[in-house]
């Protein structure tokens, strides 16, 4: 079986219940509660190639830091945004779903089982 990574924020109705998806399956994720131990930017870039899209696609535009930050800004790029999401992990979309090279957003949490192996 392939390892298996969320990135979870237990506050989260949809990271949990993503959580609960997989568990019901018989698998147990390796949680990283990402708020806690925040990804930095290097580990930001691998996981967004995982999830084939862009810094962007990941924020959360809702937060207020994505506001205070003026992240809605089109002239920020990748490598800036990554930054922001490296210092304000608040800002990346959840849950997130690692498996091998492939990871995906669980929002609607059922997604999670598309990349199961």
């Amino acid at each position: 079986m392939t390892d298996l990574t969320l990135y979870h924020n237990p506050r989260c109705s949809k990271s949990r219940a993503a959580l609960e998806l997989l568990e019901q399956r018989g698998l147990a994720p390796t949680v990283v509660r990402y708020l806690e131990t925040p990804l930095d930017a290097t580990q930001l870039r691998s996981l967004l190639g995982k999830l084939g899209i862009s810094a962007r696609q990941l924020l959360r535009t809702g937060e207020d830091e994505y506001k205070s930050l003026d992240l809605a800004d089109s002239s920020l790029n990748e490598e800036q945004l990554i930054a922001a999401i490296a210092q304000h992990p608040k800002l990346m979309e959840r849950p997130i779903l690692e498996a091998a090279d492939r990871a995906i957003i669980g929002r609607p949490p059922e997604n999670v089982l598309e990349i199961l192996p």
